[in-house]
């Protein structure tokens, strides 16, 4: 009886083994088909940056940023002294606007607001200006690069420009509708 009972469990998942696929995804071409730098063939990449200001409105660091052609490349710098050690959110804010020295609110909300989307394991986001946590020595030095898909640097440099907001605080990538990453302790602007 209980051969009987295996057997009829197992039938079908051979069947199912030895089905046909449905749907099967398209074939991407091989890496090697594609031209890339050993061929002379190099992606327009644009490039943009600039310093990071502190609270007391200080130069305490720069940030790069590299726009390639499957994503972008941000890389931040930051100079002894110029964060408190530990963890701290960081994200893409809409405008470029640093000049509120010490609270950086004209810097707007997060780039691609998506409302209750807000942070990396949110299955109603990501929005396009969330972006891992940067990480503090013990000297308030820093030193991070990323790379996001959610955004190209073109996207960043419209007419109004966007900015690079550190907070206080670790982003969580989960609570709205900024991860509980607290107040904004640096900025600078894209663009």
């Amino acid at each position: 009886m209980i051969r009987k009972a295996l057997l009829a469990a197992v039938l079908p998942l051979v069947a199912c083994a030895h089905a046909p696929a449905q749907d099967a995804a398209p074939a991407l071409p091989d890496a090697s088909e594609l031209p890339g730098p050993s061929d002379g063939v190099f992606p327009s990449m644009m490039r943009t940056g600039g310093d990071i200001v502190g609270v007391d409105g200080a130069v305490i660091g720069a940030l790069n940023i590299l726009d390639g052609p499957n994503g972008m490349l941000i890389e931040v710098t930051i100079n002894p002294g110029g964060l408190a050690p530990g963890w701290h959110g960081l994200h893409l804010h809409q405008v470029g606007d640093c000049s509120d020295t010490g609270t950086f609110k004209l810097s707007g909300g997060h780039v691609g607001k998506i409302e209750d989307g807000h942070g990396l394991l949110n299955p109603r986001g990501p929005e396009s200006g969330d972006v891992p946590n940067i990480w503090a020595a013990a000297d308030g030095s820093a030193g991070y690069e990323a790379f996001s898909t959610l955004i190209t640097g073109a996207e960043l440099l419209d007419e109004d420009g966007s900015a690079l907001i550190i907070h206080q605080n670790r982003d969580d990538h989960l609570t709205q509708p900024i991860g509980g990453a607290g107040p904004r302790v640096a900025c600078a602007v894209i663009g």
